[in-house]
């Protein structure tokens, strides 16, 4: 049985796109939706097409490819078919001279191809009213990712200890738990808002691998199977006795996503200097969260925990080297990296119902990545974890 996006639900991100482009683009008349992710959030689908909004009047999701299947999965009022551009400009009449897109993400052949039928002469971005609308989850919502982050919980502090052996590699210990996760209802992939940047599962790393470089911006690292696909876990580097294992997933349910990362002791203790120092980053993770309330302001929570850290903890603090990222979380929805993020420069204040993912890490010579990273919901009381109560460096002995 498909599951579908109910209609008050689309009707309501629409309206409150609409009051945000209003509200910011006082004199907006067409925005035009292409990537797939938006095109999910306002229809319900994600299909080869487009969704034209004007400021008045009924929006129009324009499929190519494939109609039949848009029709099956969304509640979307109005879905039309087109073979191309030419097809939705006729119906749309005159085109405004300014039209607002996603100018993050569409290419500039696209662009090209989209102008050749609809002749507008400016393009303004429509990217922040859309992260803005997206930023605060629905009780919908926030019910699937409190589904994805009971999965996470379940995976990473239940399931992995049994399946951890000696002699196993990162690779294969990444496809046992992909497989038990789709398994019981993950939905099969990591999306990130970063240009080109999706995952089957995310790190999975045993000792020093979890402070190689990364190739995205994160604090912790992997070589991956291969330079071409630096993904999932080494075939090469096996589990032995007293590594420390790093695990850092995302975990889905219908499209929302949790982030979580887990630590884990095998074979023997690590040093008490080693989880002292995990056991600092914990410490963080519930002074951010206790400072998630509405109101708050992300820079003011980013700036008051690191100006109250030592410097000789600050080394090697978010990261490891001259590798290091200068946030301490990050909003997280549909996908992974969302807006907004708890770092300087952004000073709007946080509406309950948000959700950021907090993980402060801090590498290690010879050991790792130590520290935690769990998901949490904006409330009046603070964040609510909705990925689990482990501290981390689980012993596996």
């Amino acid at each position: 049985m498909i599951k579908k996006v109910p209609l008050s639900e689309l009707e309501i991100r629409m309206k409150r796109f609409r009051g945000k482009m209003d509200e910011s683009n006082p004199d907006w008349n067409i925005a035009v939706i292409f990537s797939k992710i938006n095109q999910y959030y306002f229809t319900g689908t994600m299909q080869d097409g487009m969704l034209i909004i004007p400021r008045d009047g009924q929006p129009v999701y324009w499929v190519r490819r494939s109609i039949e299947r848009a029709e099956l999965e969304s509640l979307f009022p109005v879905i039309k078919p087109m073979a191309s551009y030419r097809d939705a400009a006729a119906f749309a009449g005159k085109i405004p001279d300014t039209v607002y897109l996603e100018t993050e993400v569409v290419p500039l052949a696209m662009y090209l191809r989209f102008q050749k039928y609809f002749p507008f002469k400016n393009v303004k971005a429509a990217d922040r009213q859309i992260a803005d609308v997206r930023s605060v989850k629905s009780n919908y919502e926030t019910a699937l990712m409190k589904q994805a982050g009971e999965l996470h919980r379940l995976a990473l502090e239940e399931y992995v200890p049994g399946i951890l052996k000696e002699g196993m590699s990162e690779a294969e210990l990444g496809t046992e738990l992909f497989s038990f996760l789709v398994r019981q209802g993950h939905h099969g992939v990591a999306r990130f808002g970063m240009f080109e940047t999706e995952m089957l599962l995310g790190h999975v790393c045993f000792g020093d691998s979890s402070i190689y470089p990364a190739y995205f911006n994160g604090p912790g690292g992997n070589c991956g199977l291969t330079p071409a696909v630096p993904l999932l876990g080494s075939r090469e580097r096996r589990l032995k006795k007293g590594d420390l294992i790093h695990i850092d997933i995302g975990c889905g349910i219908d499209g929302y996503h949790t982030d979580k990362t887990m630590t884990y002791m095998f074979g023997d203790y690590l040093p008490d200097a080693v989880v002292a120092e995990h056991n600092k980053c914990v410490a963080i993770q519930d002074k951010v969260a206790e400072m998630l309330t509405p109101g708050s302001i992300p820079a003011d929570i980013y700036n008051s925990v690191m100006n109250s850290l030592e410097p000789e903890f600050l080394e090697n603090f978010m990261g490891f080297g001259n590798r290091k990222v200068k946030f301490l979380g990050h909003a997280i929805g549909l996908q992974v990296d969302e807006m907004p993020v708890l770092a300087d420069g952004f000073t709007e204040p946080l509406q309950e119902g948000m959700v950021f993912a907090v993980e402060p890490k801090k590498g290690i010579q010879n050991i790792g990545m130590v520290g935690i990273e769990n998901t949490f919901i904006v409330t009046p009381g603070g964040g609510k974890c909705i990925t689990g109560n482990s501290r981390g460096l689980i012993p596996v002995l």
